[in-house]
């Protein structure tokens, strides 16, 4: 008799719980930290890749990903670092974010947080593929940038999409030969073909 009572309450507060939720997520759509996730994902799946890219916060990515560098930059080594890391992320990843989001089924978004001095949005992305349906949950950070709000970096199950490429290649490249020998790097990934035969659109 306990039991059943119990698990009555239990039931009606996971339909309560999931009713808050999902009314958060609908409430969080409207929320300006959330509109350029959004609109890169809108752009993405539309293959405007130039214009999706304009969501993004390219000079806050650049601080990011050579840190104490950066400084040290010249503004027209910090244009051309942010414009040509940009381009190769835009050709090697966006082909990717289109191709597992072709079944795409809905993104709801939980309201934005302040994490230290960071804000974040996280989301579920719910992918109905014909085989097998699927959820992949995203943490994006987003900053303000030229008085909007855009995404400096996306985690996927906690792991940093800039992270990696900051530690593993920006970095290692800054301490071995500076400035000229990172933008060298970028010039000659750039222009193999498999990266200079993508066009952007």
């Amino acid at each position: 008799m306990h039991m059943t009572k119990t698990c009555t309450l239990l039931a009606a507060a996971a339909v309560i719980a999931a009713s808050v939720s999902a009314r958060a997520a609908e409430d969080a759509k409207n929320l300006p930290e959330v509109k350029p996730l959004q609109a890169i994902i809108g752009n993405i799946r539309q293959e405007r890749d130039l214009k999706a890219l304009t969501y993004f916060a390219a000079e806050e990515q650049g601080k990011y990903l050579t840190g104490e560098y950066w400084a040290k930059a010249t503004p027209a080594q910090q244009q051309e670092f942010t414009k040509g890391f940009q381009e190769l992320f835009a050709k090697i990843a966006f082909p990717k974010v289109r191709k597992n989001f072709e079944h795409l089924a809905a993104v709801l978004y939980e309201p934005p947080k302040k994490e230290g001095e960071k804000t974040t949005v996280a989301s579920v992305v719910q992918i109905d593929h014909p085989v097998k349906k699927q959820e992949l949950k995203l943490k994006y950070w987003v900053a303000q940038e030229k008085g909007s709000w855009r995404v400096v970096d996306v985690s996927v199950l906690g792991d940093s999409m800039l992270q990696g490429i900051r530690d593993d290649q920006v970095i290692p490249l800054l301490k071995e030969g500076g400035w000229e020998k990172l933008l060298k790097a970028m010039k000659d990934k750039l222009a193999e073909k498999e990266i200079a035969g993508i066009k952007l659109k």
